[in-house]
């Protein structure tokens, strides 16, 4: 596996370590099945929206965890006695897990199930304290004292 060096950036950059981490992570598969299949699509400037193709699963079957900077959505299939006998098995019903590293300020704004996809809503709102924000500057000139006048001027 190959790493880049980011230490040209470190020197200007206070912590951003994490991001740089996070750019040698790239690489690394996730996993080797890639199962369950996935699309990222973006819904609005701000909005995104995550598809997972989940067929075969419950909605109670598959949990979805948000944390800072990482969404996880794992699903187990319920155990039941009745097992069938398969001839030929081509649809995954294998427990899952899939893991998105979040931008900051990405939260999860809601989910839903519909016709074998788990949709998973995200927005990022960004706090009014860190938006962009003009400042005023105040064009007061300091007086000098009357009784002092300058050096030149004498």
């Amino acid at each position: 596996m190959r790493t880049f060096d980011f230490s040209p950036f470190s020197r200007s950059t206070i912590g951003f370590e994490s991001v740089f981490d996070q750019l040698n992570n790239l690489q690394r598969p996730e996993n080797g099945n890639g199962y369950p299949h996935y699309d990222i699509v973006r819904t609005g400037e701000d909005a995104f929206r995550i598809l997972l193709a989940v067929a075969g699963f419950s909605p109670n079957e598959v949990n979805i965890t948000a944390q800072q900077n990482l969404l996880t959505v794992n699903g187990q299939k319920a155990q039941n006695g009745d097992h069938p006998q398969y001839l030929y098995q081509g649809i995954a019903f294998g427990s899952f897990e899939r893991r998105f590293d979040l931008a900051d300020h990405i939260e999860v704004e809601g989910a839903s199930f519909e016709n074998g996809l788990l949709q998973i809503d995200l927005v990022r709102r960004i706090p009014e304290a860190m938006k962009p924000r003009r400042i005023e500057i105040n064009s007061t000139v300091t007086p000098q004292p009357k009784g002092k006048q300058s050096q030149k001027a004498a």
